[in-house]
């Protein structure tokens, strides 16, 4: 992979990291700001209060584990292995890293490991 190209997708990484990081802090407000909600208020309230709980905290770890991705992902970029399968070693397509900047596999392979996961 061209230099230009490494640098294209290190900007993109860090971009959704800031990203990330934000949605993250958002999200523990959201939490926070819910916790404080919960005193008084109905049953109904109480049970709405802690739907949005769960869910806030669903996302959170969700972005937290594409956040550790994209760690993974800049560590290859500073090492030259970026944008090689870790399954089959041949390039990811160029097309899937600028959809899944933070891609491991390529698109064979990713599909082979969601079959058998099935």
């Amino acid at each position: 992979m061209r230099e230009s190209d490494l640098k294209y997708f290190k900007d993109l990484l860090l971009e959704r990291k800031a990203q990330i990081r934000k949605n993250i802090e958002d999200a523990a407000k959201e939490i926070e700001s819910l916790k404080d909600n919960t005193t008084g208020g109905d049953e109904a309230d109480q049970a709405s209060v802690s739907t949005d709980r769960m869910i806030e905290q669903a996302i959170s770890s969700q972005q937290a584990k594409e956040l550790s991705e994209i760690d993974v992902a800049l560590g290859k970029i500073e090492s030259k292995t970026y944008g090689i399968c870790e399954m089959c070693e041949e390039d990811i397509s160029f097309q899937r890293l600028k959809v899944k900047p933070h891609a491991k596999y390529c698109i064979v392979c990713r599909e082979i490991i969601e079959k058998s996961a099935k």
